[in-house]
């Protein structure tokens, strides 16, 4: 009987212990070389097709900017309808960018869907070995978490879809660039009232919510890091179901490992419970954490796209005032008011409108002149 009881009380202490408290991982990330004149950057397509005209637009762009483009063999290939090739055919691609030497840097086409089919089937040793910039956002943050876990640092930052379309002069792309060949921006915010003061170092993480979500605890979780700065945006989800990501987060002792929080932009999210906001649905869980988080940082799905560089060490400071997100890498120092890039784009979308009305005016005369022939 004594036996039993021992066992059965083992039992309970082993199972009992508290959540997640050996699962945490020491992140260490080499920062890739910087960009030189003619330097090679490859345009792939991990996830989702893009049409081919987007992909020959911002090699365009990239040739303006200095760069080779060479597009991957398999960009322009279409598989079940919306995926850029088959799962082999598209981790091809990924690996003859990073094994290819005169390859300096990864732009990917798009995000969508798809890439979660590589990270069992991408080699570590690949990653790790052949350290270059990788760019993406959405879907590609599952590469991103790649990256990191592999010690490596990545770009969260617009694709080749996004560059086509702004021909690459907008803030979101300019930034890129910069960064690429040594330019480190040190953003400055302006203070928002769902702000949690405080100033904490750590490793940047994270992504879309839905993405990173479900790779919580494999090989390519970049949230399982000790003394994380974790990032969180997401598009066209309802509260209710980023609420249960969140709670998916907390139950894997995601918070617990975090510094620091940065909410980025949440785009067309239903308002389906009763919060004024998702930020403000998702500080309701932080505030018991004693940790700065950050709300309104301009990078996501929304008009600006503002680059951040996943697995660098950074100092997020955050005060009644205003904050500052510094990253602690090498390169040149350029202070960035993200307030500039929010009124670029606000000019940006009041001269389309003004184009649309023009060309609403001329095809109301074109068809008055019409009938009045008539």
């Amino acid at each position: 009987m004594l036996l039993a009881f021992l066992a059965a009380l083992a039992l309970v202490f082993s199972c009992s212990r508290e959540p997640n408290a050996n699962s945490s991982v020491k992140l260490s990330c080499v920062q890739p070389a910087f960009l030189q004149p003619g330097d090679k950057i490859a345009l792939i397509s991990p996830s989702y097709y893009t049409p081919m005209e987007n992909v020959d637009t911002a090699a365009m762009v990239l040739k303006e900017w200095g760069f080779e483009p060479v597009v991957g063999p398999n960009a322009g290939n279409v598989y079940l309808g919306h995926y850029a090739g088959t799962p082999h055919e598209r981790l091809a691609d990924l690996q003859w960018a990073l094994e290819d030497p005169s390859i300096k840097a990864i732009l990917c086409n798009r995000g969508g869907y798809g890439t979660i089919r590589l990270v069992n089937m991408l080699p570590e040793s690949i990653v790790r070995d052949n350290p270059k910039w990788l760019i993406g956002f959405s879907d590609i943050t599952t590469l991103l978490g790649v990256n990191t876990r592999c010690g490596v640092m990545s770009i969260h930052g617009t694709m080749c879809s996004l560059l086509a379309k702004s021909k690459g002069v907008d803030m979101s792309s300019t930034l890129l660039r910069d960064i690429l060949t040594g330019t480190i921006p040190e953003y400055e915010l302006p203070a928002n009232p769902l702000n949690i003061p405080g100033r904490a170092t750590g490793t940047l993480v994270g992504g879309n919510l839905c993405t990173f979500s479900p790779i919580l605890g494999t090989d390519a979780d970049a949230t399982q890091g000790d003394d994380i700065i974790l990032f969180i945006e997401e598009v066209e989800e309802n509260m209710s179901h980023i609420d249960r990501l969140i709670n998916t987060l907390l139950l894997n002792g995601v918070f617990d490992r975090c510094k620091g929080v940065i909410l980025g932009e949440f785009t067309d999210c239903e308002a389906n419970l009763d919060f004024a906001s998702v930020e403000e649905m998702i500080c309701s869980y932080l505030d018991d954490y004693g940790i700065p988080v950050l709300c309104g940082f301009p990078a996501g799905h929304d008009a600006v796209n503002l680059p951040l560089l996943m697995g660098a060490p950074v100092t997020l400071d955050v005060t009644a005032a205003g904050s500052r997100l510094t990253f602690n890498v090498e390169g040149f120092r350029r202070s960035v008011w993200t307030e500039d890039a929010m009124a670029e784009a606000a000019d940006q979308d009041r001269l389309e409108a003004e184009k649309q009305r023009k060309l609403i005016r001329i095809i109301d005369f074109i068809k008055h002149y019409d009938g009045y022939g008539k």
